[in-house]
């Protein structure tokens, strides 16, 4: 199979060729159907479309498709490409026929909670763990996977789908995706299979700090409380429904002057930011999505700068360091002595940029 395959399995205006760089309209608009949404980032579909020329798998026959799931940081869902255990199976096979390498697998084991392996897994129970070697010409590629990292709970924190059925099959699967990664790591890099991500999906112990905030509805986590004035005005949801930068930044000037926290401020700003660059969707706090006719937005760079001053700026880096700090389970009682102590001045004194760097640092740090 070459590397024109891809054109013709889908046929037609939604073939993807492989010289071409974006999506055309048509493609677009059956990956819209297919459930991505406007919060897609230009770009996560040029990487997408990457992806899919070079695994050779075609997203418009399901083989490999974006998922979205919201990340609080960004204030947006973000895009991660996924496919199946098949479709893994299906790259690696055709890439160790274009390299003329020899593919097989050594007998999967599944791992007890006393630590012995097994060949077959009879125990109602699910495993502790499942392990798949993968041969590639004769090297031997390994990988382990244990069960409480990748199975997928519901509210109950019970498992869920073929996790509650299948759980040592769905072990497995994860642990041959990993094996098979290691095996194929420039042909399998960027993209995880349904297997392995449907954990992601999980609530979390920390899920109610973390979760969306519900419009009129107190945040527990104290650095992000969306009701701030004594009428319990909700200026962020109000900034979602605003149809511009200009009239964010109004709410912002409004929810200071009430007595709004710096985090709840930058919240305020990073919304005034979208609507200002052109964004065309935004995620509100109840967790739905409102499409912006990108006519009626502000794009112009005077505006940006007028939406977002640099105290907006400032709060919203004080914000991402908090963030990080809690990340990295750093003691927030002492979170602005320690601040200082890093930066080496005073934080409300230290420049925006230091602010994000140290930022940056805990985050990678976490």
């Amino acid at each position: 199979m070459t590397t024109t395959d891809i054109a013709t399995t889908a046929g037609g205006s939604l073939a993807i060729r492989p010289e071409q760089t974006a999506w055309t309209p048509d493609q677009a608009a059956v990956l819209q159907q297919s459930g991505i949404d406007n919060q897609v980032a230009p770009a996560e579909l040029s990487a997408f479309l990457h992806l899919c020329q070079r695994t050779r798998l075609d997203p418009f026959s399901r083989q490999i498709y974006l998922i979205g799931r919201y990340d609080r940081r960004q204030g947006r869902k973000v895009y991660t490409p996924q496919t199946s255990i098949d479709g893994y199976r299906v790259i690696a096979h055709r890439a160790a026929g274009d390299a003329v390498h020899s593919l097989g697998y050594d007998d999967t084991l599944w791992c007890a909670k006393d630590g012995r392996w097994r060949d077959v897994w009879l125990d109602d129970e699910p495993p502790a763990a499942a392990k798949v070697t993968v041969i590639r010409n004769g090297q031997r590629f390994s990988a382990v996977a244990r069960y409480a990292e990748y199975v997928q709970t519901g509210r109950d924190d019970k498992p869920s789908g073929l996790w509650g059925k299948m759980p040592a099959t769905m072990t497995a699967k994860c642990a041959e995706a990993l094996a098979l990664r290691m095996a194929f790591p420039h042909d399998l890099a960027g993209v995880y299979t349904a297997e392995e991500m449907a954990q992601a999906d999980n609530a979390g112990p920390a899920e109610q700090q973390l979760r969306r905030v519900q419009p009129g509805e107190a945040d527990a986590w104290e650095t992000a409380a969306p009701q701030t004035a004594a009428q319990g005005r909700d200026y962020l949801h109000e900034a979602y429904e605003a149809a511009d930068a200009d009239t964010v930044r109004r709410l912002w000037l409004e929810a200071r002057a009430d007595g709004a926290v710096p985090e709840y401020l930058a919240q305020i700003a990073a919304v005034g930011k979208e609507k200002a660059a052109g964004v065309d969707e935004g995620s509100r706090p109840d967790g739905e999505t409102r499409a912006v006719p990108l006519d009626s937005q502000v794009v112009d760079a005077e505006i940006v700068a007028e939406a977002l001053t640099p105290e907006d700026d400032y709060a919203a880096a004080v914000a991402e360091l908090r963030a990080a700090a809690e990340e990295a389970r750093l003691d927030t009682d002492t979170f602005e002595t320690d601040a200082a102590t890093a930066l080496g001045v005073a934080l409300a004194d230290a420049p925006t940029d230091a602010i994000r760097a140290l930022a940056a640092t805990l985050r990678n740090a976490a």
